[in-house]
């Protein structure tokens, strides 16, 4: 039920929501329009009274108390019928409402919400991965969410939309965005010591193409290791325990400043060098070796399918550049070398079309070049059917007078 914008709205949930992107949250400015609207009126009915009552039937020098009523059915009734009316008018139009925005359509284009301390990452279906929303214009889209940690949850103003993320379970929420633009994403349920910092944005594009060249920007990660590490440093919640100038960070892990090649004591006693090994282990099992002093940190664990070999060795590079070990290619050398790739593959590209293209022109290529022979020979069966078409068509001529016949 897309409920049309009515001045009942207007002037309310547009102040206090701002404005609205998504076709089902005007339904959710309607009834709260209507809903304060009607405390306003009842508000403004019941005071105005009680003030009238105080000014008529304030005590007086001289005044003596009169008998009143103190049963009327017919105003009972009133005031009875007339609120059950009203409870039952809003309850109506906000289960309709709820019920469109719980049933998403079948062709909603689906993507990954998966909530942790303190961010939001968001997967497309073409494994894409973003810190930022990104939606397609005008196309229903459902939220697949999950918790990696605590209860998280997910609170779009401007879509009128809010959706627990629960550890160990699915949770659900759909919309359709129809005004392209900015909007605020926000995390609604207290969830820890950096909750006020864990938000993010919804980016709405003009158009489905702008919306795809956008997924294929994302889906082309930086061409020198150090920096794409420093990138899902971020992307994958690294930072939340892990700080990069050697600071501590209260319930977190080591630092990633000069960690690499360090020497680690464990738990147990033990003792660790940080080299690759380490470092893939502590990512895929944190639990397996624990250094002495981070025992109550737990770590989400990360399998290939969160962080995937190519990932991890690109947080290695940023591990070593930060420990000033990476002994890889420089910046502009891994551009120049990205760059050279692609012109290469374009000239391959190109040359694989000419070629096509020639193909195409020779099977296209006209009659005419035909041997002169060849042709004679090709239309001589024609001219011969055309000159027995001739003479079968011909009248035979009538006998002349005196002939037989």
């Amino acid at each position: 039920m897309s409920v049309s914008q009515s001045p009942l709205q207007l002037p309310l949930a547009g102040f206090w929501f701002g404005d609205s992107a998504t076709t089902t949250a005007q339904n959710v400015d309607h009834i709260f329009g209507i809903i304060t609207w009607i405390c306003i009126a009842f508000f403004v009915l019941i005071v105005g009274v009680m003030i009238t009552f105080i000014v008529k039937y304030r005590a007086r020098p001289g005044h003596e108390e009169q008998p009143s009523p103190s049963h009327n059915n017919s105003l009972e009734i009133i005031w009875s019928v007339i609120p059950i009316l009203l409870v039952a008018l809003i309850f109506f139009l906000g289960f309709s409402g709820f019920m469109e925005m719980r049933t998403p359509p079948a062709n909603s284009y689906d993507i990954q919400v998966l909530a942790s301390k303190w961010k939001f990452l968001f997967r497309y279906p073409n494994g894409v991965e973003s810190e930022v929303l990104h939606l397609p214009p005008n196309q229903p889209v459902r939220l697949v969410q999950q918790s990696a940690d605590v209860i998280h949850s997910l609170y779009i103003p401007a879509f009128r939309t809010k959706q627990d993320c629960v550890p160990g379970r699915y949770t659900y929420q759909w919309f359709e965005a129809n005004k392209p633009g900015q909007y605020d994403v926000f995390c609604a349920e207290y969830c820890g010591l950096d909750h006020s910092n864990m938000n993010t944005f919804a980016v709405v594009h003009e158009t489905e193409a702008e919306f795809k060249k956008m997924l294929d920007t994302l889906g082309t990660p930086p061409f020198w290791p150090p920096e794409w590490g420093e990138e899902l440093w971020s992307r994958k919640g690294c930072k939340t325990c892990h700080t990069i100038d050697g600071s501590a960070v209260v319930g977190g892990g080591p630092s990633w400043k000069d960690l690499w090649g360090k020497e680690e004591v464990l738990t147990d006693g033990s003792k660790v060098v940080v080299d690759h090994d380490y470092i893939l282990e502590s990512i895929r099992k944190p639990q397996a070796k624990v250094v002495a002093g981070y025992t109550g940190v737990n770590m989400t664990a990360y399998p290939e399918s969160l962080v995937s070999r190519e990932e991890v060795d690109a947080i290695i590079a940023y591990i070593q550049y930060l420990s000033d070990a990476y002994d890889g290619p420089t910046k502009e050398e891994a551009e120049a070398a990205a760059e050279e790739a692609k012109n290469k593959a374009a000239e391959e590209a190109g040359t694989t079309e000419e070629g096509a293209a020639e193909d195409d022109a020779t099977e296209a290529e006209p009659a005419d070049d035909q041997p002169a022979e060849d042709q004679a020979a090709e239309n001589k069966p024609a001219e011969e059917a055309s000159e027995s078409s001739e003479t079968t068509d011909e009248e035979p001529e009538a006998p002349k007078a005196g002939e037989e016949e």
